[in-house]
């Protein structure tokens, strides 16, 4: 049985057949189970904030048919790391999913056994009307007869031009509380002060491009925000764990990419998780998207924003 006032139904959207939309009042979400299994749409009020390059319109995973987008799959994609050492894994990254509804309009995406990594992995989604509330859980299920090391990775694509904005940690063990990968293969515990890059009033806010085009923090409080130019507040919340053991080169728990005007990478990263034959780890998001007046290339006070996050419950 729906709650009330929410929709549910199969539908074609971006050359892709098969698609779940969920509605529910003013939010929308559209997954999409035919290219990795993610969240091809994510609206308030009709504005879409995630990113989907045209030219990938109905793009399968095929033998000798790479992905025809510089980006890979668009929008609200998720995948396991470590990003350098895990093995390639295109079933998992490009592959078909199948795709269940659940009660209450909730809907499971499940990948195929997946050899190469070891894992098997399940995603589950939910849609709330207040602030388009998105809750997703990425569940990895260790397939292989040896324990497998892996952690969550959600790599979301945001509509292009907006202001990505991160909390500052004020223990940080960056210099300048974030770094950058490059330019080139460096990473760089310095970078030098920017036009687009502003640290202060305890947020990093990135404005527009910069040197760099990825950006890494050691968060100690679990969110990420980006203000699209369509006018829309989009934020993530997430469990961080400043004791914990994480994954990537530089230990950090997310990544922002700014890829020029085009497109900005908004990517959460749980803890590197040991886990044992048969067992599984999940970790789980929170989404949440709603009006809010784009500023233009100016960064916005922590006030207007701390506001909003405080009342935000995951």
């Amino acid at each position: 049985m729906n709650p009330e006032n929410m929709n549910t139904r199969f539908i074609n959207l971006h050359g892709y057949s098969d698609c779940i939309e969920v509605v529910r009042g003013d939010a929308r979400m559209v997954l999409e189970p035919n290219c990795g299994g993610r969240i091809l749409q994510y609206e308030y009020k009709g504005v879409n904030a995630l990113y989907v390059d045209p030219a990938e319109a109905g793009y399968r995973l095929s033998a000798g048919k790479p992905h025809p987008s510089p980006f890979g799959p668009g929008a609200g994609r998720s995948d396991i790391g470590p990003e350098f050492t895990t093995v390639p894994h295109p079933e998992l990254w490009l592959g078909k999913w199948s795709a269940s509804i659940g009660r209450e309009g909730t809907v499971e995406l499940t990948s195929a056994h997946d050899y190469q990594t070891g894992v098997q992995l399940t995603r589950e989604f939910s849609l709330e009307q207040n602030f388009a509330k998105l809750k997703f859980t990425q569940t990895i299920l260790n397939i292989d007869e040896s324990p497998r090391k892996y952690f969550h990775w959600s790599r979301t694509l945001c509509t292009g031009g907006g202001i990505a904005i991160a909390p500052i940690n004020e223990e940080s063990r960056y210099p300048r509380g974030y770094i950058t990968y490059g330019p080139g293969e460096v990473l760089n515990y310095l970078p030098a002060p920017e036009a687009n890059v502003i640290v202060g009033d305890g947020l990093l806010q990135i404005c527009g491009p910069g040197s760099a085009k990825k950006f890494a923090m050691d968060l100690s409080e679990g969110w990420l925000a980006y203000i699209t130019r369509d006018s829309r507040l989009f934020i993530k919340k997430f469990p961080v764990y400043p004791g914990g053991i994480y994954g990537e080169l530089a230990s950090n728990n997310m990544f922002f990419r700014y890829e020029a005007e085009e497109t900005c990478g908004i990517e959460s990263i749980g803890p590197l998780e040991n886990i044992a034959p048969s067992f599984d780890a999940s970790f789980t998001e929170t989404w949440y998207l709603m009006e809010f007046e784009y500023p233009g290339r100016m960064p916005v006070k922590e006030s207007s924003i701390r506001k909003i996050i405080d009342i935000l419950v995951m």
